[in-house]
């Protein structure tokens, strides 16, 4: 999704380009942060945990559809993305030792495979409300693709 704002409005609110995608940025990760913390990822069971996070994420990705590559250069940011990246592995790690995801699989995969997850439905499928879009996201986790 591609938004054009004319150039004069956004220049009366900032003085550049590089102040309005700071801003832009600092939403986007003020509203991960959010997410990470209204899915109550060390309280609530694992399962509705993770969806929850998944919903949440998923709203978030299509809210604030940026590339974060540029974001991460800078070193306080980097900072607070790391530290929502770390709480989402925790997360995934108690998920496994709860029995929600099965171990063995090669270090760092589930945190690896859920983003881009999570990133194609937000984009591949724009009809379906977040929920639904966390359905899916959730289903392929835990299921594949192969049939049982």
């Amino acid at each position: 999704m591609t938004v054009r704002v004319d150039e004069d409005a956004v220049y009366r609110r900032f003085a550049s380009r590089e102040e309005l995608l700071a801003a832009i940025y600092e939403s986007r990760l003020t509203a991960i942060e959010h997410a990470i913390k209204d899915a109550r990822l060390r309280e609530a069971p694992v399962a509705v945990a993770l969806h929850r996070y998944v919903e949440n994420i998923i709203a978030v990705n299509r809210t604030w559809p940026v590339d974060l590559t540029r974001m991460l250069a800078d070193e306080a940011v980097r900072r607070r993305r790391d530290a929502c990246v770390a709480e989402v592995d925790a997360f995934l790690e108690r998920a496994t030792d709860e029995g929600l995801l099965r171990p063995g699989l090669p270090e760092g995969w589930a945190s690896a495979l859920l983003p881009q997850l999570m990133h194609l439905v937000s984009r591949q499928l724009p009809e379906l409300s977040p929920a639904q879009a966390a359905d899916v996201v959730v289903d392929t986790l835990l299921h594949g693709l192969g049939a049982s």
